[in-house]
């Protein structure tokens, strides 16, 4: 369009001194032409102003938009059993749930800290990962559970001193999926302001 006027300026301009003179040229219709070549210009000049705010409107919004996916991919957790000094769990005749509350980080909050239970927000693969830590002469042994099915164990049993025993899983959760650790029945673990005993896990990559 802007080439059109430009050429459409310059025949205007183009006329010759004899031209102007002579009485065949309207000299009043002729500069009306060139102003409203001038005000169609300043239109399209006004055209371009609020297409480029839009272009610049959209660009933020895809921005914004693109980071909110991001975030919403950004998935994981670590928590410590206590934060007391010194605290027990257990031993119980059942299994229990065990409720990490010393929580480290929590991104996307997936991880419930008063239910011990971690939540998949998305489908993806994720990795999980649990200690347990005791004493003698009582055994320590817990699991990693996904929704009702036990899938790890992490166990340790010896007539004295401490007791440690680790273990990790990755898991493909589908968007609402659970996974917690629970305490083994006539078990007992131990934390204390150390985090001897945690639980953790993460979002490995997203899955469609």
């Amino acid at each position: 369009m802007l080439i059109l006027i430009t050429v459409l300026m310059l025949n205007v301009w183009a006329i010759s001194a004899d031209e102007v003179l002579s009485p065949n040229i309207n000299i009043h219709e002729e500069l009306g032409k060139i102003k409203t070549m001038e005000t169609k210009m300043k239109s399209l000049e006004t055209e371009m102003e609020r297409l480029r705010a839009e272009n610049t409107a959209l660009e933020t919004q895809l921005r914004d938009e693109m980071n909110k996916k991001n975030e919403d991919r950004e998935i994981a957790f670590s928590a410590g059993l206590t934060q007391s000094n010194k605290e027990y769990i257990g031993p119980f005749t059942t299994e229990i749930t065990l409720t990490y509350r010393n929580v480290f980080t929590n991104i996307g909050n997936a991880y419930n800290p008063i239910t011990g239970v971690f939540t998949a927000p998305l489908k993806g693969a994720y990795m999980f990962t649990f200690s347990v830590c005791g004493h003698a002469p009582t055994a320590a042994g817990a699991s990693i559970y996904k929704n009702e099915q036990r899938v790890v164990i992490a166990y340790q049993y010896q007539p004295q001193n401490e007791l440690n025993s680790s273990n990790g899983v990755v898991l493909i959760l589908e968007v609402g999926d659970v996974v917690y650790v629970r305490l083994w029945p006539n078990t007992r673990i131990y934390g204390d302001q150390n985090n001897p005993s945690t639980f953790r896990g993460f979002l490995l990559f997203p899955l469609r």
